[in-house]
């Protein structure tokens, strides 16, 4: 079963995820997206982080991929299919794929090209249960810069190719769920 759930920032899909994770096993595996700064450079987001862990069950695996995704997803549904994985989230990752640390300025296109399509296969080859969150960020302005645009252009894209591969589709809002996708 692979599902997807999608919402605006503080909407309450990374708790809703984690809690539908809990209810369906007992074997899971956290794939996170924010790396942590090993020099400190963002304290907030450190902090975020740390928030993070302190509210995942301490028997999850917790693994950190900001840039590979769709291998992560490869290897971890490799092992034990009884484990259940948990991607938070497409957002950053789709940023960090854009603007790697090593691109701060220009976007890495063809490199985000590759990933989203390894992640879109990684998907489909998928065997166990996986739920995915993303935000929805096409619900807003038109942004005023040609990074912000390009930005959210891309993560509708990805976040339609990734409803496109999962069994069900929820969008959260104020903590409540709509099944946009019913599992078949």
């Amino acid at each position: 079963m692979r599902t997807f759930v999608l919402g605006g920032a503080r909407s309450g899909k990374s708790s809703l995820a984690a809690r539908w994770a809990m209810e369906r096993s007992q074997k899971v595996c956290c794939i996170v997206t924010a790396a942590s700064a090993a020099d400190g450079s963002d304290p907030e987001m450190q902090a975020r982080i740390a928030r993070h862990h302190r509210q995942r069950p301490a028997h999850w695996r917790v693994r950190e991929e900001p840039l590979h995704l769709g291998a992560a997803i490869r290897e971890e549904s490799a092992g034990d299919e009884r484990t259940l994985l948990l991607v938070d989230c497409l957002t950053l990752w789709c940023a960090n794929c854009l603007w790697p640390p090593a691109r701060q300025t220009e976007p890495d296109i063809a490199g985000w090209r590759r990933e989203s399509e390894t992640l879109v296969q990684a998907l489909r080859a998928c065997r166990g249960e996986i739920i995915v969150v993303s935000n929805e960020v096409g619900t807003g302005i038109v942004p005023e810069s040609a990074s912000a645009r390009l930005f959210r252009d891309e993560q509708g894209w990805i976040n339609q190719a990734v409803a496109a591969e999962c069994d069900a589709a929820f969008l959260v809002v104020a903590g409540l769920p709509l099944q946009l996708k019913p599992a078949s």
